[in-house]
């Protein structure tokens, strides 16, 4: 048995396999990373920002709230119940549909994916987290 048209075929195999892995390019998501102040100050976010506040169940909070972390919206406590009908209410309106979540360190992930769950049927388009470094600055006045 003659193996050469074999090789062949297996050599214009590999070529063909290799040409098409190199123009396959990497996708990913699509992340907007936050750029540095120039001036080294920082700046307080902008009025219509929307913070989404993740902190512990108060100790004395009756049993159907005790199993939700309290949640608060730009420092205004809101029911984890209300919370869709809330954010709907706030987003109606606005064109940038762009909301940010803080979380306390040692609040369950779980809890966290529950509220940006809740933020995007609500119709956030965009949910970014803060962490501690990136906390945003109460305005002053």
């Amino acid at each position: 048995m003659n193996v050469t048209p074999l090789i062949d075929v297996l050599l214009v195999l590999i070529i063909v396999f290799m040409v098409v892995v190199i123009e396959q390019r990497p996708t990913g998501l699509q992340t907007d990373l936050p750029q540095p102040n120039p001036t080294g100050s920082a700046i307080p976010p902008p009025q219509r920002t929307i913070v989404i506040q993740i902190h512990h169940a108060k100790p004395g909070a009756d049993r159907s709230q005790a199993e939700h972390p309290q949640v608060m919206v730009n420092e205004e406590a809101v029911e984890w119940d209300h919370l869709r009908e809330r954010l709907r209410d706030i987003f109606a309106i606005r064109v940038g549909r762009i909301a940010y979540v803080e979380a306390d360190d040692d609040i369950d992930f779980q809890d966290v994916a529950d509220v940006i769950a809740i933020a995007r049927i609500a119709g956030v388009d965009r949910v970014g987290l803060l962490t501690e470094d990136g906390k945003h600055v109460p305005m002053a006045g």
